[in-house]
């Protein structure tokens, strides 16, 4: 297995490439990523010198670039992460979206069909429905693993969950970049036979990810003594995934998904971002008691965000049935176990927020 993880510098993908790096079934982990504000090298000093890893600076949007990397590589299976990712920056600036989670994904949707269709002329096919439209699918036991997310569907109410046969109907323009490309990875498979796998998560937290985010935003307002911001009346409900627990179900639908499929990916973990923060504000004081306690007097109710989704909830009894794959964090073991984590990489905040000035 020669592996492509994008957006490996980023806060999913970092923790992807630690919990894979040493699988005696990768033979090579490529990252690529070309490091914007939200990918850091030095989330991944662990496994910078590792025998099987190796780092491609290249962005998705250079269609040459990404081309040469699967081809160099000899790449074999690819976990598709890359993407702009923060809705609020959806808002004031979608273009980033619109280039980088559509026109990247496209590019290397088409990076991996060709190089694996000139393969294919020498392998038997895997494509479960050859398509009729005279293109060569590829050999056996290519995989291009799409990862994208439950905002592709829009909204719940107060009752309900998101499927897999959910309609899409995205309301901000992240979500709805994701679901151009998830539909454009659909695409590839039904016309060129690609053989492709998709899954839609809900709300990661853990380590590693950029302190533009809820649960790190938190985190550090309450070590700074500043102003905590909750959108509107708080009560906008998630489903929180332990990133590792995302990790681990990544690498089961890679390597045992059905070709075609999509799985949802949730934690099994619904919480109203209220509940979230003043947990958050309970722990620290509990961690850190000479900050003086009383930190959800910080807790300060601001303007909700355009277009904000009321709630969030997802059915993973998919991947459960046909993987055997379940969360193993619940939110209160994995929400402890993040802000300690924090608590103890003061300087790996420094550094990523000071390079993301620079």
């Amino acid at each position: 297995m020669n592996l492509l993880v994008t957006g490996g510098a980023g806060f999913i993908g970092s923790n992807v490439i630690h919990h894979l790096i040493d699988r005696p079934e990768v033979h090579r982990l490529v990252n690529l990523d070309c490091l914007t504000y939200a990918g850091h090298l030095e989330s991944l000093a662990g496994v910078a010198h590792h025998a099987k890893y190796v780092f491609e600076k290249v962005d998705l949007r250079d269609k040459t670039a990404v081309s040469d990397v699967v081809r160099k590589h000899d790449i074999t299976q690819v976990m598709h992460l890359a993407a702009e990712s923060h809705v609020d920056r959806s808002i004031s600036g979608p273009g980033d979206f619109i280039h980088t989670n559509v026109i990247g994904t496209f590019n290397l949707l088409e990076a991996c069909r060709q190089a694996w269709s000139d393969s294919g002329s020498r392998s038997p096919s895997s494509a479960v429905n050859p398509p009729a439209t005279g293109h060569r699918p590829p050999a056996t036991g290519f995989r291009f693993l799409h990862v994208s997310t439950d905002e592709v569907y829009g909204s719940l109410g107060a009752t309900g969950f998101f499927t897999e046969t959910t309609p899409y109907a995205p309301n901000s323009p992240y979500s709805a970049s994701k679901a151009s490309s998830d539909l454009l990875v659909r695409a590839y498979h039904h016309t060129y036979g690609l053989p492709v796998l998709v899954t839609n998560c809900s709300n990661n937290y853990g380590p590693f990810q950029f302190p533009e985010k809820l649960i790190p935003v938190v985190i550090q307002s309450v070590l700074q003594r500043k102003p905590v911001p909750v959108y509107g009346d708080g009560m906008n409900v998630r489903d929180w995934l332990f990133v590792r627990d995302h990790a681990e179900a990544l690498w089961q639908v890679l390597i045992r998904g059905k070709v075609g499929e999509t799985y949802n990916i949730g934690g099994n973990n619904e919480w109203p971002n209220l509940r979230i923060v003043e947990l958050i504000c309970d722990v620290v004081d509990e961690f850190k008691p000479d900050l003086g306690g009383g930190s959800r007097k910080l807790i300060a109710f601001v303007k909700d965000r355009l277009g904000h989704d009321r709630r969030y909830a997802i059915d993973a009894g998919k991947i459960k049935r046909e993987l055997g794959w379940e969360p193993s964090y619940t939110f209160e073991k994995g929400i402890r176990e993040t802000i300690r984590w924090y608590l103890n990489q003061q300087d790996w905040i420094a550094q990523v927020t000071r390079s993301n000035k620079s």
